[in-house]
């Protein structure tokens, strides 16, 4: 009876491990497609009209028309005089408009190639007890406090900003993407994490 449940449970899990991630991307990918309709609704309705296209080729006329209007502005945006005006731009009108910045970064973080929204990985005795969370630092200040994002799992975008004395901060040197699977995975693959603490900070 205990191989049979333990068979049952083990394929069960299995089974999961298979379905579920598919299920996600699904799910994810649903919902960038209804962001995009949205984009291209409009445009794709023109089309329509004027060209006496059917829906799927004027959706798809629609899609290549804004991927061919991102490849012109950044195209643009690299030039002096794009990048010397959207700089006037962005400083006096965007970094005016509420959670513009943030969400530059957080996109710079999450797909581009400058990695400079998080300052370093940490473990953070947060109440001074010895239980130690895991941590991305975000700022480092000119006093004894530095301040922290603790990401919640599995959804790391969600969490809490902490002011930390320095003393109950311990940086490690631990790539940020490895970092962030373990908050994704609940805490799965933290040990080599937990051996780079060790290894620099733990006293025998």
């Amino acid at each position: 009876m205990k191989r049979l449940n333990y068979f049952i449970r083990t394929t069960l899990f299995g089974g999961l491990l298979v379905v579920l991630p598919i299920i996600v991307l699904i799910l994810i990918l649903n919902w960038m497609i209804g962001i995009l309709t949205q984009f291209v609704e409009p445009i794709t309705n023109i089309l329509i009209a004027a060209a006496k296209l059917n829906y799927i080729i004027a959706s798809a006329v629609s899609v290549g028309i804004i991927l061919i209007a991102f490849f012109i502005i950044g195209l643009v945006i690299k030039t002096r005089i794009g990048k010397f005006t959207f700089g006037i731009f962005e400083e006096n009108v965007l970094k005016k408009v509420p959670f513009y910045k943030i969400i530059k970064e957080t996109i710079i973080q999450l797909f581009g190639t400058q990695k400079n929204l998080f300052k370093g990985v940490a473990l953070v005795d947060l109440y001074g007890v010895g239980n130690f969370v895991t941590a991305f630092i975000t700022d480092e200040h000119d006093s004894e406090f530095v301040t922290v994002f603790v990401p919640s799992g599995p959804a790391p975008t969600a969490g809490f900003v902490y002011h930390v004395k320095r003393q109950f901060v311990h940086k490690i040197n631990y790539p940020l993407d490895q970092s962030m699977r373990t908050i994704i995975s609940l805490g799965v693959g933290s040990k080599n994490l937990i051996e780079k603490y060790n290894k620099y900070y733990k006293t025998d």
